[in-house]
């Protein structure tokens, strides 16, 4: 990483330990005397902001979760007097109830450091033209990128979702150089660029991308369909403040988060016992500054694992791997629990086979069962000379990803493959199970 890093901070193991502690005394100070639900909590654990003198303590401490944010609505954990807050923003809850989270000024300055420092660890600089293609409103994605953009002092076009014909032309007009969309809408644009042989009138050269778990492959297709020199994934949610707290550097060896901002542990979801270093498990985040609604021991439900070592690019902050997907996005089928990413992991073999891929499960007569349809790389397959043989090609790929999946993940499964573009495309996040089995 340059010397010259205007935001992004060099410190040695032993100094991000020092700023750990004092933050989380910090923290835990300040969530007992301001907020009667963790008082309540801390107490019941039996620890006091005095108890806390090591980083060790951490693990003394209660977990929070989003059921804590959703019975708490609409502003739950509020730690500072009401009249502090300026800003709110929002995510989805399963149980109908949105998780709102509450922002001093402070909180928000922080946060534009923070994505500040995203910005510069991809590579871009203040002659760089920033095309932002995420949601607006209450969702963090768009406040979050828009304000990283204009306190790292690039040009911001906050364009929004979805109106992929001014996205098209913004591309071409205004020459964007980075993109920041979801995967799904990268690989859209992407596929519409070639669809309209754009490809020569684009100066993209970098794509920061988030929000959704992604296969290799839908990276790689992105990448090429745009021209890209680089894309970078990036991490955040909005109980830490929004996108922007983390993001890969040009070495792709993981993602450096922001140990200063806050804590980050690997915990096994089950048991709820750290896991052994470089193993997976759920990330748990416990933030250092956040005023508002600061987080202690916050469950994720994102899958990761922390890596060891220093990265080569040299920045000093740790890593831990792009998100595998949410341990609350297991499928339980026949069984056998399964995660998206491990159908994904199979299908990637298969060099016939494009990026998207979709999973239905039903029940028929009590039984389970589960399709796996997907897409077929353009050109990848040699055209047959007819449709018989055409379809009889399909059939016997389809047959060798059945098996792989019933060999690494031992489950049956019926696979059927299909024409480039004919799963369902989105702007946001691609849904890739679709369980009907509740309704059966």
């Amino acid at each position: 990483m340059s010397n010259t890093a205007r935001f992004i901070p060099q410190l040695s193991a032993d100094e991000i330990a020092d700023k750990q502690l004092a933050g989380l005394k910090w923290t835990i100070g300040h969530a007992y005397a301001g907020s009667p639900f963790y008082r309540a909590r801390l107490d019941e654990a039996g620890v006091g902001p005095e108890g806390i003198t090591s980083l060790d303590d951490l693990t003394r401490l209660p977990f929070t979760t989003a059921h804590d944010l959703q019975s708490g609505y609409p502003l739950p954990l509020l730690c500072v007097p009401e009249e502090r807050v300026v800003r709110i923003h929002g995510s989805s809850g399963t149980t109908g109830k949105r998780k709102i989270l509450t922002y001093t000024q402070k909180d928000i300055d922080d946060w534009a450091d923070m994505f500040a420092r995203c910005y510069e660890m991809a590579g871009l600089t203040v002659l760089d033209r920033v095309q932002i293609c995420v949601g607006y409103g209450l969702w963090t994605a768009g406040a979050g990128f828009q304000l990283g953009c204009e306190r790292f002092g690039a040009m911001a076009l906050p364009v929004g979702p979805g109106m992929l014909d001014i996205q098209l032309q913004l591309l071409t007009d205004l020459g964007t150089t980075c993109l920041c969309s979801t995967a799904s809408m990268a690989l859209l644009l992407g596929e519409e660029v070639e669809k309209q042989n754009l490809r020569d009138k684009l100066k993209l050269k970098r794509s920061i991308f988030g929000a959704e778990a992604h296969s290799p492959r839908m990276r790689q297709r992105f990448e090429e369909a745009l021209g890209l020199e680089h894309s970078f994934d990036i991490s955040g949610m909005t109980e830490i403040y929004g996108p922007g707290a983390g993001i890969e550097c040009e070495a792709h060896k993981g993602i450096h988060y922001w140990a200063d901002m806050y804590i980050l542990e690997i915990i096994d979801p089950e048991t709820l016992k750290p896991v052994a270093p470089g193993e997976l498990g759920e990330m748990v985040i416990t933030s250092l500054k956040k005023e508002a609604s600061p987080l202690i021991r916050y469950r994720t439900r994102d899958m990761t694992r922390l890596i060891p070592g220093k990265c080569p690019c040299g920045c000093s902050m740790p890593r831990h791997e792009r998100i595998q997907g949410r341990s609350d996005d297991m499928i339980i089928f026949r069984g056998v629990n399964i995660y998206p990413g491990q159908v994904a992991a199979v299908l990637e073999k298969f060099a016939e086979l494009n990026s998207e891929y979709q999973i239905e499960l039903s029940r028929v007569d009590g039984l389970d069962h589960m399709v796996v349809r997907v897409e077929k790389r353009p050109g990848a397959v040699a055209p047959a000379r007819d449709a018989q043989s055409c379809s009889c090609a399909d059939e016997g790929l389809a047959q060798a990803v059945a098996e792989d999946i019933r060999n690494h993940i031992l489950v049956r499964s019926k696979v059927e493959v299909l024409e480039p573009g004919a799963l369902p495309r989105s702007f946001a996040k691609t849904k890739r199970v679709v369980d009907s089995r509740d309704r059966d």
